[in-house]
Formats: structure tokens, C-alpha cells, sequence
């Protein structure tokens, strides 16, 4: 059984409010952390649907949700397919997507997230299907790594990056977390390198979304949630990089303008000294929530 505590667990809570009797979606359910927290909230009535597109977390969240018995359910699939797996008609007290890469993809070397584990360069979520980050390395222009690069990494030095990636994938294909790492460190100058994260950072963040297609159907699969919350339900969000966070606050602010809704958070909630002590991961989270009105008509 895994110790992964979630990340914002106790703000999360306070936002969505779980009672019990409420019926609740985590559209990314990971390892099963937050689920287990909201079933806890929620007893002895609260129900909880979990999705998750990694096979191997569902594995681990099904043992960690187990005790709840039939009060929860978890489903294999994309958030962006919400419609059809959660059916017709059904609708939520409260709803939670926790974006980006779990604590299990970055911690298990096979995976190929982190450049501080030595591994295949694969980054895939779902190992079932699609091209692998070191297959995307191998076939791209070098244009369109830099572009790439820039647009998913906000790296200043996507150009520099592409150049040396290019040349060194003609001496060898660079097939592991290790040699990618290198190859993007040596490119960037010395004193230009970042001080609180790894040079490479931005640029695997770069791939892992390219490779995932994190971002292309986020805010459809999040006003689509939205339009499954029943009046009073919430909805909360958790961020760990620009592009995502600035997905969730424009949407949030349309909906709002829109009416129907209204945002709980007017500055996104970020870790406390303490839990970014305990760990470190959790320094760029940020939470933004929205509530439906009471009365608010359905979206149809």
C-alpha cells in the first residue's frame, strides 16, 4: 500500500465540502489519495466516482478505496471523454481534477518523467498506446522541437535546446531520462541555469504534455464538468504549472461573467511552509474552485 499523501488535501476539503449523502467525481483520481479523503468526509452515505487513464494508479487506488466498499467506483479513461463514462443524466456534489503527472509516474524510473531517475524516455500515462518521448525526439524537426519546446515549457531556451537535442541524436538516439537531461543541461549557459529547479525541467515538462495531449481538451473537459454539478456543487482544480492554471482562471472568469456561477477562490491557494517542507512537489500547486448558484438552471 502506497504512503502518497495528497497534494492541498485539507484545502481541498474545505472547498468541496463532502457531506455525507453528496455524490462526488475525482476525474483524476491518481493514486486515490484525495478519493480516500473525500469517502472519509463524506461517511457514511457519500459516494465517489474516480477516472484515471493510468492503468497501473487505478491499480494502486482501488486497494487504497477498497474500504469503502461499494460507495466507490473507479473508471479507466481520458477526463476529455467525461461524457460517456459517466453516463446520462448523472450529476455532482462536488468535483476534483489534480492535473499533471502523479507521484507514481514521477517516482517509478521504468515510467520516464523524471530526469532524476534513470529510465527509458517513454512519459506516457497510459502505457497501453501512442508514441513515447523518446519516439517524438527522434522524429521532429528541429523547428518543431523548438516550438515544442517554447510553447509547452515556456523555455527561453527552446531554440538552443532543439539545435543540441538534433546534433546529439545524430551521433545516437537518445532513448533515456538521463541522456535527455544532459543533452539539455549542456545546452543551456551555466549561469543561466534556474536556481530553484533542474535545467531540464521545463523542457520534459514540455514533452510530457505533447506526449499526453494534457492540455488540447482541458477546458472542454472542465466546463463540461461544471455542467454535471447539481446546484450548490463545487468544483476544485488543482495546477502545477502556468499553462494549466491560466486555462482554469480565464474559464473560471467566463463562466462567471456568463452567471450561473461563482468562484470561490479570487487568489489560487498555494501549500503552506510546512507541507512544501514535507514535500517539495507540492511548491507549485495552486487550487482555484467555483461553485454553481443554488438556483442555477441547468446547462443544456
Amino acid at each position: 500500500m502506497t504512503g502518497h499523501v495528497p497534494v492541498l488535501r485539507a484545502e481541498v476539503l474545505a472547498l468541496l465540502q463532502p457531506r455525507p449523502g453528496g455524490n462526488y467525481l475525482d476525474a483524476t483520481v491518481g493514486l486515490g489519495g484525495h478519493a480516500e479523503a473525500v469517502l472519509q468526509a463524506s461517511e457514511p452515505t457519500g459516494t465517489l466516482l474516480g477516472i484515471d487513464r493510468d492503468t497501473e494508479a487505478l491499480v494502486e487506488a482501488r486497494q487504497r478505496v477498497a474500504p469503502f466498499g461499494p460507495r466507490a467506483r473507479l473508471l479507466q479513461g481520458r477526463y476529455e471523454a467525461l461524457a460517456d463514462l459517466i453516463g446520462e443524466g448523472t450529476e455532482f456534489d462536488g468535483i476534483l481534477f489534480d492535473l499533471g503527472a502523479s507521484s507514481l509516474q514521477l517516482d517509478t524510473a521504468e515510467r520516464g518523467f523524471s530526469f532524476g531517475r534513470g529510465g527509458p524516455l517513454d512519459m506516457r500515462m497510459d502505457r497501453s498506446g501512442g508514441e513515447t518521448a523518446a519516439g517524438l525526439l527522434s522524429r521532429l524537426p528541429e523547428r518543431e522541437l523548438a516550438d515544442l519546446i517554447f510553447r509547452w515549457g515556456e523555455e527561453r531556451w527552446s531554440r538552443r535546446i532543439a539545435w543540441a537535442i538534433v546534433e546529439a541524436r545524430r551521433r545516437a538516439p537518445i532513448e533515456t531520462t538521463v541522456a535527455l537531461a544532459d543533452v539539455v543541461a549542456r545546452a543551456i549557459p551555466r549561469t543561466a541555469w534556474p536556481r530553484q529547479i533542474h535545467p531540464a525541467t521545463r523542457t520534459f515538462q514540455a514533452l510530457r504534455i505533447a506526449v499526453n495531449d494534457e492540455l488540447t481538451g482541458l477546458a472542454t473537459a472542465l466546463e463540461a464538468a461544471v455542467s454535471r454539478l447539481r446546484a450548490a456543487g463545487r468544483i476544485a482544480v488543482i495546477s502545477f504549472h502556468s499553462l494549466e492554471d491560466r486555462i482554469v482562471k480565464q474559464l473560471w472568469r467566463g463562466l462567471q461573467a456568463a452567471g450561473g456561477v461563482r468562484i470561490l477562490t479570487k487568489r489560487p491557494v498555494t501549500p503552506g511552509e510546512a507541507e512544501v517542507a514535507a514535500n517539495p512537489r507540492a511548491r507549485s500547486a495552486k487550487l482555484r474552485a467555483l461553485e454553481r448558484s443554488p438556483a442555477a438552471p441547468k446547462a443544456g
